[in-house]
Formats: structure tokens, C-alpha cells, sequence
């Protein structure tokens, strides 16, 4: 089974669900596991690149790194507390530490989640799969669709009038006021040509009897299968069974707000 051939509707209705689930305990165990299982998934059935992971895990890796230095160094102090290591106004206690590896790993399993949807699924396979199955508007899907496929152009366009204006002798911007009336030039020609791609597009789909009806045939069909419903159970049970493990170990506990 491959994550690339896995229904996307399922693929993000299981996803949705396990970060729910997800975000009502806080705990260190529990995100640990969906981490590794996750990773594991993304790599082994996802055939992605490993450098391509890593480059949108590292911003979330950051945060949660930051998340658990001030946690653990800045933490709420409250009668009881352990005192770990104390040096100035740093304080680190044993309470301060759990609940920022929690928020960290917290942090990451959501990550891992949204980045296995994202390199394991084409957004043109996720809008056909929610008109399909979700019963999506063609006119709202449709529109994404299109919006999504004008931004390569319109960067191409501002690249295209960016190498014209240094070819007419235009001087690269330096200051604040420069840089502001060098994006105003470019605002414009940009919009014009937004607008007149917006038009061609909406003629071309009109003269192809396009209507916007929810009760059409679909040129390529996205269909369910039965590895489908084996993935959205293998998620959903893998949260369940790290949440149970987590309780066997006495970690588990509820969310309430911590930060």
C-alpha cells in the first residue's frame, strides 16, 4: 500500500480525527508515539524525499524547541515543585520540564501529520475527492483549482518584469520608500494580467459547458478502496493504542490548557 494511492478524503478525514484526539491529552508519551509512527509511515510507504521532509519539519522543529526552552526555564512556579537546577532567575523544575517536552512533542506530531498529507497527496486529487465523495461546489472547488495553478504564472510574470526593468536601466531598489515604489510598479502590470487570465479561464470553462451543477460526470474519477479504509483504521488505532500505553505508564493526562 502506498500513502500516494490512499484515498485523500480518507487520508485527511483520519488525519483531522488523530490530531482531535490528539489534542485533548498532554503528554509526553502519547505525541512520541504518533511521531515515530507517522515518520515511519511517511518514509516507508510514502517514498518521499528526505530532504524535502526535512526542510518543512525543520520551521516546526524550531518552534517546538522554543516552546520548550521558555517552558522549562520560565516555567509557573507552584508549591510542590522540583526543583531542578536554578541559576539567577532561571529555574528549572521537574514540573516545568514534563510539560514542556509535552508541548514540544505536541508541537511535532501535529507536524508530522500535516507534512505526511502534504508530500503524500495532490491537491488536484484532494479537490477531485471532495467533490466526489464530500459532495464539494464545483464552482468553490474549481476556483481553488484555478487560483492555485495562477500562482507558478503570476511568479513567472513578476520574474518576466523584474529582468525588464533592469534591462531598461531601471536601478535596483535600496531604501524603505525605493523598495515601496518599486513593488507599486509592479502591482499593477501583475493585476492586469491576473484579471485577464481570470477572464480567458472563466470563457474557456463557460464554452465547455461548465455550470457549476454538483450532478456531473467527472472525466477522472477518485474512487474508495479497501487499503482506504485499512489506512484511516490504522491511524485511528495507532492513536488509540498510544494513548492506552501512555495510561499503562501513568502519563496520560488532560489537556487544560497548559503553554
Amino acid at each position: 500500500m502506498s500513502l500516494h494511492e490512499v484515498n485523500p478524503s480518507i487520508k485527511a478525514l483520519a488525519i483531522v480525527i488523530s490530531i482531535l484526539i490528539l489534542s485533548a491529552f498532554f503528554d509526553p508519551i502519547t505525541p512520541l508515539l504518533i511521531i515515530l509512527w507517522t515518520v515511519t509511515l511517511t518514509f516507508i510507504f510514502g517514498r518521499v524525499s528526505f530532504k524535502k521532509w526535512l526542510l518543512l519539519f525543520a520551521p516546526f522543529l524550531f518552534i517546538a524547541v522554543i516552546y520548550v526552552w521558555s517552558t522549562m526555564l520560565f516555567p509557573r512556579l507552584q508549591e510542590g515543585d522540583q526543583v531542578i537546577w536554578q541559576w539567577g532567575f532561571l529555574t528549572m523544575t521537574a514540573e516545568g520540564f514534563r510539560r514542556g517536552v509535552s508541548l514540544g512533542l505536541r508541537v511535532l506530531s501535529f507536524a508530522t501529520l500535516s507534512i505526511m498529507f502534504t508530500l503524500t497527496t495532490k491537491p488536484t486529487d484532494f479537490l477531485l475527492s471532495l467533490m466526489q465523495q464530500c459532495k464539494l461546489s464545483p464552482k468553490l472547488a474549481y476556483g481553488i483549482m484555478a487560483g492555485y495553478r495562477f500562482l507558478p504564472l503570476i511568479k513567472e510574470e513578476f520574474q518576466t518584469l523584474q529582468n525588464a526593468h533592469r534591462v531598461r536601466g531601471v536601478a535596483r531598489a535600496r531604501t524603505i520608500p525605493e523598495k515601496i515604489q518599486q513593488l507599486k510598479r509592479y502591482v499593477i502590470p501583475l493585476l492586469a494580467g491576473a484579471i485577464r487570465k481570470a477572464e480567458r479561464t472563466a470563457l474557456a470553462m463557460e464554452s465547455k459547458g461548465f455550470t457549476g451543477e454538483k450532478n456531473r460526470i467527472f472525466y477522472r474519477e477518485i474512487k474508495l478502496s479497501y487499503n482506504d479504509w485499512v489506512f484511516f483504521i490504522l491511524m485511528i488505532s495507532a492513536v488509540v493504542l498510544s494513548v492506552c500505553i501512555s495510561w499503562k505508564f501513568g502519563y496520560l493526562q488532560f489537556y487544560n490548557g497548559e503553554l
